[in-house]
């Protein structure tokens, strides 16, 4: 079982995601001068170095004092607001193309830091310096209080069904299913223990627990069948990006699908829309992600599942769905030996819970939508920042 009272450990390639969830603890048995090399401090800039080049992150309160990879250089500004300046050239178009010029491997790529000491970066006027400063350090407060405001969420769902913690399921490594109850499924993945107990549990603690399926929950669920992709110039396309970009802010594998040769199946199937929820249903399954204001009309994968919610509970929706006791229901559904799936109609049968406190139910789903919003405006500032850097810098 996992010891939560170690230190939380992540991976370099979170360094990008919204609110990462660690994974995995380290103990406290290794040396202190070893957690105090891994550990991040607020203000720094991190970049991946190795596999994918060139990842940027600033370190906010959301992953301040945690514990990374060794696996990603650690950059400290001289003055305070140079940080904010250094993380907007790095994203930058041009910042990007010349520290992309600097890697190395044929097979792996890498980055190391006598490369990143040589990149020039332009010595621009300190009040230029000082706004894209200030503007990328509010977009990661922003940030952190949308993650504040999911986590209250979170919270608040957590109390009104007294579910305990996750671990506290604790699930049999073995165990015996009735005939009567297989379900047409003979995989033990679908009959763990842990999502009976949790079903149970809240089934005695919910006003009602129904599933996803429920009209009264969803207006429609949908899964894009496969296609072969035709790939267009900036401009000339609808903006398509992949599931493991779910967790960001601003998709990283940003691409654009061509209308002209897509143009149905974007329009029925592909594009999402504000206030969807995303749940990721190919390899790693149940990410989940609320789609914000400024995702509105981009194109996704087919590997991804669109739910379209009620508008008077979509935000509770999404806080029970991304929750630690959804995942594991989520989970329970999965097939294939080799490449994990779900299918939409497994989506439709994942339990959800009805709170007998409706007011609580309420204050749930208000606070998911601030979230989004508070990611919206976040996403905002920083645009203003990269644009100052690409067109006056």
């Amino acid at each position: 079982m996992t010891d939560k009272s170690e230190f939380p450990f992540f991976q370099a390639a979170q360094i990008i995601d919204l609110n990462p969830k660690p994974s995995g603890y380290v103990s406290k048995k290794n040396s202190k001068k070893l957690i105090d090399y891994l550990t991040v401090s607020e203000g720094q800039i991190l970049m991946t170095r190795s596999g994918t080049i060139g990842k940027v992150a600033y370190v906010s309160k959301t992953l301040a004092n945690t514990v990374f990879t060794p696996d990603l250089l650690r950059i400290d500004a001289k003055n305070n607001f140079d940080a904010g300046y250094i993380y907007a050239y790095f994203k930058s178009k041009v910042g990007q193309k010349i520290l992309l010029s600097s890697i190395y491997g044929a097979v792996i790529q890498h980055l190391e830091p006598e490369h990143l000491e040589k990149i020039p970066i332009p010595d621009a006027p300190e009040n230029l310096k000082r706004q894209i400063h200030e503007l990328i350090v509010k977009s990661y407060d922003l940030r952190d209080e949308s993650n504040a405001l999911i986590d209250e969420a979170t919270q608040i769902l957590i109390d009104e069904l007294k579910l305990p913690p996750i671990e506290d399921f604790d699930a049999k490594k073995n165990f015996s299913v009735k005939l009567s109850n297989l379900r047409g499924r003979l995989d033990a993945s679908f009959h763990v223990p842990i999502v009976d107990k949790i079903i149970s549990h809240l089934q005695s603690h919910a006003a009602e627990l129904t599933t996803i399926g429920d009209n009264r929950i969803s207006e429609n669920v949908i899964l894009p069948g496969r296609f072969k992709r035709v790939y267009v110039d900036e401009g000339h396309g609808i903006t398509f990006f992949g599931g493991r970009s779910i967790g960001e802010l601003n998709p990283s594998d940003k691409k654009y699908l061509s209308f002209a040769m897509h143009d149905e199946k974007i329009r029925d199937e592909l594009t999402i829309r504000e206030k969807m929820i995303l749940i990721t249903c190919s390899g790693t399954i149940g990410k989940v992600a609320f789609v914000p204001k400024h995702w509105d009309g981009w194109a996704m994968t087919h590997d991804i599942i669109r739910l379209i919610p009620r508008s008077d509970i979509e935000g509770y929706v999404y806080i029970w769905l991304q929750s630690d006791y959804a995942n594991k229901i989520i989970n329970s559904f999965t097939y294939g030996a080799v490449v994990p799936h779900i299918e939409k109609f497994h989506l439709e049968s994942v339990a959800i819970p009805i709170l007998k406190n409706v007011a609580a139910q309420k204050k749930i789903n208000a606070l998911a939508l601030s979230a989004n919003e508070k990611r919206f405006e976040a996403y905002e500032l920083e645009q203003r920042a990269l644009k100052i850097m690409d067109e006056i810098i």
